[in-house]
């Protein structure tokens, strides 16, 4: 793929994601989201390897049957009510199949099977622009229509959404659909708090956006995408194998370290509303992402690897290191101390 080809697909997704986010009319929305979509089809599909034909084959045809039910929900609202506005989701209807179609384009169980295949399938890079940058339009669609939609229906998604992301990184090898099933079950934390506390959710994905950035770029750096790799990576590029490691654990949401300071926000705010059970369920689900967590940070500090592998070790990266690690991973560590701020915003 030319420079000015990849220019031209991230200048779309760029203004795709900027047409939605700004829009108030639904069509605008649709179109901002479908600018989305065809500008990351490219990115996925460039290695021209069959899984990455595959993965982006898949890509699209969820996506356009979520952006047609996006569609549909919206013609459902206008028809009732009269309103275009994404803020006006007065019926019951048009909320429950809107809550489908976004549920479907985030990767919110039930509608998860897509996601860790396209993200098997795409290079690290085009992951982490799937892992965040796509995921922003349609959470800013759920956050303007938050105030009408059903807080126990999002709880469910939520709650199951945290509950196999945890369980299903249990047995994975491949890092790509670790991070996947990591990427589900911070979902499901989004969307249980959103319709009570939308702000929480922003911040929960701000935070989750940047640790996952860190995380994609480091490994991308030390050419990492399975365990058996990992293992052997560490005499490759110590610092970088600190920083990973440092990450992995504030994304598992260890108390000192960033990742910490939504969840602890969500279970008070969850707690406030009277949802403690809730809470509970949540907090205890995050205890199998922790699992997989650790168990990527065994890997990462493993020394030399346990046992013979059958691939050449490489023993240096002659890849230049993204400048853009340093600051994220530092992010990633020391942001607790913000959280007395958080509490002064209205």
């Amino acid at each position: 793929m030319t420079p000015q080809a990849k220019l031209v697909f991230v200048i779309s997704l760029i203004l795709g994601t900027t047409i939605t986010v700004s829009s108030n009319h639904w069509i605008m929305a649709w179109a901002g989201l479908e600018i989305n979509t065809l500008a990351i089809l490219p990115l996925i599909s460039k290695s021209h390897h069959p899984r990455a034909i595959e993965a982006a084959t898949k890509y699209f045809l969820v996506q356009a049957a979520a952006s047609t039910l996006v569609l549909f929900s919206s013609m459902t609202n206008a028809w009732h009510t009269g309103q275009w506005d994404i803020t006006q989701m007065a019926h019951p209807t048009s909320c429950l199949i809107l809550t489908s179609a976004i549920s479907m384009k985030l990767g919110l169980v039930p509608f998860h099977f897509w996601f860790p295949e396209v993200l098997q399938g795409s290079p690290l890079t085009t992951g982490l622009i799937l892992s965040t940058l796509m995921k922003f339009p349609p959470l800013t669609l759920l956050y303007m229509t938050s105030p009408s939609l059903n807080s126990t229906l999002l709880t469910t998604l939520a709650i199951f959404s945290a509950a196999l992301g945890g369980w299903m990184g249990l047995n994975q090898t491949q890092i790509r659909k670790i991070l996947a099933f990591s990427s589900i079950a911070h979902l499901g934390w989004m969307a249980i708090i959103i319709t009570y506390h939308p702000k929480l959710t922003l911040l929960n994905f701000y935070l989750y956006s940047m640790m996952t950035a860190a995380v994609f770029l480091t490994l991308n750096s030390i050419k990492v995408a399975k365990l058996s790799t990992l293992m052997a990576a560490w005499t490759k590029a110590p610092a970088l194998n600190t920083m990973l490691l440092l990450t992995l654990l504030s994304l598992a949401g260890l108390p000192p370290l960033t990742g910490f300071l939504p969840k602890w926000l969500i279970v008070q705010e969850l707690t406030k509303q009277d949802m403690a059970p809730a809470a509970t369920i949540m907090a205890l689900l995050s205890l199998l992402g922790l699992f997989f967590y650790l168990r990527l940070v065994y890997c990462t500090m493993i020394t030399l690897p346990p046992h013979t592998t059958n691939h050449m070790k490489q023993w240096h990266t002659h890849k230049p290191i993204n400048p853009m690690i340093a600051p994220l991973v530092t992010l990633s560590i020391i942001l607790l101390p913000i959280a007395p701020i958080i509490y002064t915003i209205p």
